[in-house]
């Protein structure tokens, strides 16, 4: 099988068969590799190193107008044709309804985990992303200190909202793991971790997301997941 998509003439595909993966392993990046590890699907990866510009590639551009990793291309997607997806909530969907995991398929369970991948696609990502800059990078110099006190309170309180719904809960949905969790896991970890803010929102109060993070770290499909186009 041969690939004839631009994106395979700057990453040539070993396995033309499997689904590929162009990633980094980034809070965003990382959702998609977890999926794959945890769902077992076969897959290529292919590491588009962002601070080389790689995702500004014209033929990574074709995949991905948006510039943003991650983006998948599956040969074999819907009706056997192939398809070329990007934006992580998205592509976590349809590799829960290829694989028939980690999305329920009763519509009320369906459509609460898919408000919790919208949620944190629209704010753990985007206010923890804006935390970590003005708190670790460039905006740690910034005088003006009300932007990160602003990210910072809009963090906390994002993690109170999810540390309440964990309460008497293993996972996001109760008992079973989902891709609300998935989404989650890697912008939890990164604040904590790399972004060096657990002070900053007291993250140490929030004991039901450190239960939470601690049972999804210890999973061996995340293990595995956190590393893809690590090297």
């Amino acid at each position: 099988m041969m690939l004839d998509h631009p994106i395979f003439k700057r990453w040539p595909a070993l396995h033309p068969d499997r689904l590929q993966l162009f990633s980094l392993p980034t809070p965003n990046g990382v959702k998609v590799g977890i999926m794959l590890e945890e769902t077992g699907l076969p897959y290529e990866p292919h590491r588009i190193d962002i601070m080389a510009n790689d995702n500004h590639d014209p033929a990574f551009l074709s995949l991905n107008p948006n510039g943003k990793i991650p983006a998948i291309y599956d040969p074999d997607g819907p009706d056997g044709r192939p398809l070329a997806l990007f934006e992580s909530g998205a592509i976590l969907i349809y590799l829960a309804d290829k694989s028939g995991q980690f999305l329920s398929t009763d519509p009320h369970t369906r459509y609460e985990t898919i408000q919790w991948l919208m949620w944190q696609m629209g704010g753990v990502g985007p206010m923890f992303g804006q935390l970590g800059f003005f708190h670790k990078f460039a905006g740690k110099a910034y005088e003006d200190k009300r932007p990160r006190d602003r990210y910072a309170a809009e963090s906390a309180r994002l993690l109170g909202v999810l540390d309440q719904r964990l309460a008497g809960r293993d996972w996001v949905m109760g008992a079973d793991y989902s891709i609300a969790d998935i989404s989650l896991i890697g912008w939890v970890r990164n604040l904590i971790g790399f972004y060096e803010a657990r002070e900053v929102v007291d993250f140490d109060r929030f004991r039901n997301v450190q239960a939470w993070l601690d049972r999804a770290l210890a999973r061996p499909g995340v293990q595995r997941g956190l590393a893809v186009t690590a090297a």
